[in-house]
Order: C-alpha cells, then sequence, then structure tokens
C-alpha cells in the first residue's frame, strides 16, 4: 500500500488518475469497496498537498481564478461525498466511464476546439460561468470516486480558459486536493475509514507528490497532453473490463 500510494501521488500530479491504482489494490486485499474508497480518499489527500506545493511558481497570479473555482470544488466535493454516504454504488458507477471518455475526448480536440472559440479581447482570468458548473459537476464526480478527476479538469480548463497547460496543471492539483480533502473530512466524521490503509497511503502519496512535481512541471505541453489521454483511456479500461 505504501508503494501504490507513492505511485498513486506521482500520477495525481502529473495528470490525476491515482486512484486507479490505490483503489483495485485495496480490492484485491479484500477491502469493501465503500472502506475501500473513503480510507483511499484521505490518504491521498497529503499527497494533494505537496504537488501543489510543487506546482508553485506555476500558481503565481491564479489566486483570484483559484478562489473562484475553489468555491464550485468544495461544492460538489461535499455533494459527492454525500452521495457516496447515501447512494447504491451502482447509481453512479454506471456512469463513470462515460464521463472519463468524454474528458479524453475533449482533451485530444482541446487544441481545435481552441482554435475555433472566438475569445472575446479581455476573456475573464477565471474562466465563464460554465467553467464554474463543470468544475462543479467533476467535484461532485471527485468526492464520490475520484479516479481521472484529473483529466475532466484539464479538459474543461483547457477549453475555457486562455491558459498554459503547465499552469492549468498547476491549479488541476488545487483543484483536486479541495475536493479529496473536503471528502476526506466527511468520511473521516461519518463513515469508517481503515487507518493503517490510509496512513500508509498517505504516507506514498507525500513522496508520490514531490517526484509527480519534478517530473510533470518539466514535461512539453503535448507530453503532458498525451499522458492525460493514455490514463484517460486506460481508466476507462480498467472501470469497463476489470
Amino acid at each position: 500500500m505504501l508503494l501504490a500510494g507513492c505511485a498513486a501521488g506521482t500520477i495525481n500530479t502529473i495528470v490525476g488518475s491515482g486512484t486507479l491504482i490505490t483503489f483495485p489494490t485495496l480490492l484485491a486485499l479484500g477491502y469493501p469497496p465503500v472502506v475501500a474508497n473513503v480510507s483511499n480518499t484521505v490518504g491521498l489527500v497529503p499527497g494533494s498537498v505537496t504537488g501543489a506545493i510543487g506546482y508553485r511558481r506555476e500558481l503565481a497570479g491564479q489566486l483570484a481564478r483559484l478562489l473562484r473555482l475553489g468555491v464550485a470544488s468544495l461544492a460538489g466535493g461535499v455533494t459527492g461525498a454525500v452521495l457516496l454516504l447515501t447512494l447504491p454504488a451502482s447509481a453512479f458507477d454506471a456512469i463513470v466511464p462515460v464521463l472519463i471518455g468524454i474528458g479524453c475526448l475533449l482533451v485530444v480536440l482541446q487544441p481545435w476546439v481552441s482554435s475555433k472559440i472566438s475569445r472575446p479581447h479581455d476573456p475573464p482570468p477565471h474562466g465563464s460561468i460554465w467553467v464554474w458548473l463543470g468544475v462543479f459537476l467533476v467535484g461532485i464526480y471527485g468526492g464520490y470516486f475520484g479516479a481521472a478527476q484529473g483529466v475532466l479538469l484539464m479538459a474543461i480548463m483547457g477549453i475555457g480558459l486562455d491558459e498554459s497547460v503547465q499552469r492549468l496543471n498547476a491549479s488541476k492539483n488545487v483543484l483536486a486536493g479541495l475536493v479529496n480533502g473536503v471528502a476526506a473530512g466527511m468520511f473521516i466524521v461519518l463513515a469508517d475509514v481503515d487507518w493503517l490503509v490510509a496512513l500508509l497511503i498517505a504516507g506514498g502519496s507525500v513522496a508520490g507528490g514531490v517526484v509527480g512535481a519534478h517530473v510533470g512541471r518539466r514535461l512539453a505541453p503535448w507530453v503532458l497532453r498525451d499522458v492525460i489521454v493514455v490514463v484517460g483511456a486506460v481508466a476507462v479500461w480498467r472501470l469497463l473490463f476489470c
């Protein structure tokens, strides 16, 4: 679990799909799905913090944007956590592969779509209302399950914001961290967390977040975009066939 947490923290910082490593590992070890999900969410929060710190240079000048979109992430994370605790897994799991697949398609088409969008001369730095709503919906998904929420965030922000891929990736780390953090807080209070598992994942994810920031911030935009698409495609395959 320590090694799985390290791998998940690295992937979460670069792309955002680390849950597809830790969650199946927990299931393979015999943990019930809900216990595995909530323990995994709690354990990955520290890795989100170290990943965001590693991208602090790219976060410069994005405070206003993060404050606005952060509200959407927090609200979505709370909503998703409530859904996890109250609805059967089948009610939401059926749409997860569809959401990730749409996210991958948007990432692939993002350069073309962005070139066709007629932007105003002075576009809002935080995006239009549909970007806020998109981040909110991703927050719901992230609070419920969380796998590949980074793929969806990068797709939405990549189309809706006039910003470089690396700076968007830095914002993604903060927003996904807010979702995981608020959901984890609710799970600690209202759900059964396996603390040994959570602590092992936390220790690994902290190291992974540092490694992911070191590697991810040095990738060319096209490499980062390709990594996002590949991880998203693997996520869909694993959710459908594994």
